[in-house]
């Protein structure tokens, strides 16, 4: 390809996923995941910090939405929880199939797993830190914050298991109305 064609973070995102899902995570390097998209390794190390990135790239984007949704958010703390989840919907459910290849991938590799906790943590320490923010105390902030990100993981897996485009939108407010359903006495 030549080198003023555009999207080489698309195309190498693409490439990546091909490779990863026919030939596996870890049998795939970076220099392949390059020459297929067509562009050189330098040129990949400029959009990924590693051959794992390619997989969570966006997470700080996903962070600033939901946090800035929850900071924006009326009502009570798990009001703001799911106006954070809600907020994060258009963001992930863009490309059901994407992100079904994208979890296969992440399924299939235990450092990948522990890379997606990682990130979850994260995502529920902003959350956590949001709400303390808003004047929630502790525990209370940290328990709406976890159960905000279980929300998310079973709502995001379910969509994600689905066979057709189901919605994440639609996944992430059956689990939370779930959520809330069992809390109740």
């Amino acid at each position: 390809m030549a080198r003023w064609e555009g999207d080489a973070a698309g195309r190498l995102r693409e490439a990546a996923m091909e490779l990863y899902a026919s030939r596996g995570f870890e049998q795939t390097t970076v220099a392949e995941i390059a020459a297929r998209a067509g562009v050189t390794a330098r040129t990949f190390f400029r959009h990924f910090a590693d051959k794992r990135e390619v997989l969570f790239a966006g997470s700080e984007t996903l962070q600033e939405t939901m946090v800035s949704a929850l900071a924006g958010a009326t009502g009570g703390p798990m009001d703001a929880v799911g106006a954070a989840l809600d907020a994060c919907t258009p963001f992930l459910g863009r490309d059901h199939a994407y992100s079904r290849r994208r979890q296969a991938v992440i399924s299939a590799n235990a450092e990948l797993r522990e890379r997606e906790l990682i990130k979850m943590e994260r995502l529920s320490a902003a959350l956590a830190e949001g709400l303390r923010q808003r004047g929630v105390p502790e525990p209370d902030a940290s328990l709406a914050a976890q159960a905000g990100i279980g929300v998310f993981h079973i709502a995001f897996a379910r969509w994600v298991e689905a066979e057709t485009d189901t919605g994440l939108a639609a996944q992430m407010r059956d689990a939370f109305t779930r959520m809330r359903a069992l809390a109740q006495p």
